[in-house]
């Protein structure tokens, strides 16, 4: 379903409306009903009515498809907008299909470890399967259980694979545009690194199914907790293993520990036999020893999760948080993987964080009190308010702008969806200065491409290879701080010309899904004029703004960028190997592999130099 077609499939808000599938008349009460901004703040813009139904589309949104630009024109603008910050009124099945096929996204945690094993269990059974062939040399492994090891580890890729594929082929279909931004956004703001472990990549499955979408446009103390308490962010971090300091006192009483590790040495081939909580307490004390606190987790979180670098505290604050969150830890992490908050790693002494004291023996309530304060702190406000600016309106983001986002964030206790609003409907978001003043990531890149030319989601993982070749692989950023949100981070020569060939491939159809026959304005633009096929791929990838340089491109067919790549016979390659191989060609002299065996003619030519034009790199 397009956009064109969302006011029929509004989700009724009116009582008394049967059914979701409704005329248009029978909804239009229902979209009345969302909130707009006033009249005068609308005519108070600076964008042109045109450019501000294709900037609202290329920041709520991965870019248009076709027919879009029509559709939130007849819409209205702000109604389309104060619909995408409702997204549970807008119905998805698209999406919710696509979704169905994935065999391993909808799984519990436990049962995804079970049926699609991590690496750890696979190499347990291997070495079970030679410590047997030690034991009797005449026997070894057999062939079947060589066999049964390979399908295990060829099932537990599929997770990765899905996990991957389904990021962006759901950013391509869904009717939830701003959901799917927003998700993006936190992923990113809250980073998982895929590579951490063998079973990062189940945590991540729910991580991002359980943790972050339900919560993208919530409050934001929820989501802080949901990331706080979820698997992923524990074992990255590795505050699953962070425990009090051996001077330290603990909840459970020393002579009672020591008693523990001296039974637990006697008694570990019982193990197996043991209640999972016990035993899990038992593995933490005698591990004890090799453990001791961890801050990881208690510096990003005050970092980069909420206070920002410069909010105010200090070292000995993180040190302070990270003996609050000790104990805040696992249950069987390849197994279970659930969290569990474990007396034998904390500290029960007392604390005192930003001045502010923590009582001895509260136990995981100290966690919980320590998230409270970090999440309604000013400084977690200001923080917040700038990224979503940065992210929505401009790098450099405006300071009166941030300090009403802020303003919004505090006095709605850290409602994100109402501190998203005031930004998306503020004249900042809508100012010139706004206007393609944002470069996109490579995930931008690829999946607006996919939306302007129709194509149908891909679930396999090549598509989301793209992305990495292209220099940001899914779930593959290893530091904490997340992809850069400013588009110094993105452009460099080599990026440009990586991009410009990603065009041209997805033009000559090297990509999966996208075809030329998809996209509408084809069968009208092939038999054509030359110059009246630029002045059509203007239009429906451009907004019908395109500077003369580039319209000169377009024209001639020929881009100085590569003529000069040729000339000097240097190759174009991504900054980043991606995590699968995939279908974008390999990079070679002048162009791809794939567009030099079938460089674009024509109008396949001039869409593939579109699709790597500066305005449609930028948002």
């Amino acid at each position: 379903m397009s956009l064109r077609n969302a006011l029929v499939f509004l989700v009724p808000l009116a009582a008394g409306c049967a059914g979701a599938v409704a005329s248009t008349l029978r909804e239009r009460p229902a979209l009345d009903a969302l909130p707009v901004p006033s009249t005068a703040s609308v005519t108070a813009r600076e964008q042109t009515a045109d450019q501000q139904v294709l900037h609202a589309l290329n920041r709520l949104a991965f870019g248009p498809r076709p027919g879009d630009v029509e559709a939130v024109r007849a819409m209205g603008v702000d109604r389309w907008i104060a619909l995408q910050l409702e997204p549970r009124h807008i119905a998805d099945p698209a999406a919710d299909s696509l979704m169905a096929r994935y065999r391993t996204l909808a799984l519990p945690l436990p049962q995804l470890l079970e049926q699609f094993p991590p690496n750890p269990v696979l190499r347990k059974m291997a070495r079970q399967g030679n410590a047997a062939m030690l034991r009797d040399s005449t026997r070894g492994v057999s062939r079947a259980d060589s066999q049964e090891y390979a399908i295990l580890r060829r099932r537990t890729a599929v997770v990765g694979q899905e996990l991957i594929s389904a990021r962006v082929a759901r950013a391509v279909v869904s009717e939830r545009q701003l959901d799917e931004v927003m998700t993006d956004f936190w992923l990113n703001h809250f980073n998982v690194f895929a590579g951490k472990s063998a079973s990062m990549r189940h945590y991540l499955v729910a991580y991002e199914r359980d943790a972050i979408r339900p919560h993208v446009l919530g409050n934001f103390r929820t989501l802080l907790g949901a990331v706080a308490h979820s698997p992923a962010m524990l074992f990255y971090l590795d505050n699953w293993q962070s425990s009090a300091d051996s001077a330290r006192p603990r909840l459970i009483p020393p002579r009672v520990v020591q008693a523990a590790q001296r039974r637990y040495a006697q008694r570990a081939p019982q193990l197996a036999g043991m209640p999972p909580a016990r035993r899990d307490t038992l593995v933490a004390l005698l591990q004890q020893r090799r453990r001791g606190l961890n801050e990881n987790y208690a510096r990003e979180l005050m970092e980069l999760h909420t206070l920002g670098v410069d909010g105010g505290y200090t070292q000995t604050d993180v040190t302070e948080a990270a003996r609050v969150l000790t104990g805040w830890s696992l249950q069987q992490p390849n197994e279970l993987g659930a969290f569990r908050f474990n007396p034998a790693l904390h500290d029960a002494g007392s604390k005192t964080v930003l001045g502010i004291s923590f009582a001895a023996g509260q136990g995981v309530n100290e966690g919980e009190q320590l998230l409270d304060i970090l999440a309604r702190h000013p400084s977690t406000a200001t923080f917040i308010a700038t990224k979503l600016v940065q992210r929505f309106v401009s790098d450099t983001p405006p300071a009166a702008l941030v300090q009403r986002a802020a303003a919004a964030f505090t006095r709605t206790d850290g409602d994100i969806r109402e501190v998203v609003r005031m930004i998306l409907t503020s004249e900042e978001f809508f100012a010139a200065a706004s206007w393609r003043a944002k470069v996109k990531s490579p995930f931008e890149v690829v999946v607006s491409a996919l939306r302007a030319m129709n194509a149908p989601a891909d679930t396999t993982p090549r598509t989301a290879a793209i992305v990495a070749r292209l220099g940001q692989g899914i779930y593959q950023h290893q530091a904490p701080n997340g992809w850069p949100e400013t588009g110094d981070g993105w452009i460099n020569t080599g990026a440009i010309l990586n991009r410009i060939n990603f065009g041209l491939a997805l033009a000559s159809g090297s990509v999966p899904g996208a075809q030329m026959v998809h996209w509408a304005p084809y069968a009208s633009l092939r038999a054509m004029p030359h110059a009246q096929q630029v002045d059509g791929v203007v239009r429906a990838l451009l907004g019908g703004d395109v500077s003369s340089d580039m319209r000169n491109i377009l024209l001639s067919g020929e881009h100085p960028m590569l003529e000069q790549a040729r000339a000097q016979g240097s190759i174009i390659d991504s900054t980043a190997a991606p995590a699968m191989s995939g279908a974008m060609p390999e990079p070679t002299r002048g162009g791809t592999r794939a567009s030099r065996r079938n460089e674009p003619q024509g109008l396949a030519q001039i869409v593939g130099l579109a699709l790597g034009s500066p305005e449609f790199q930028r948002r």
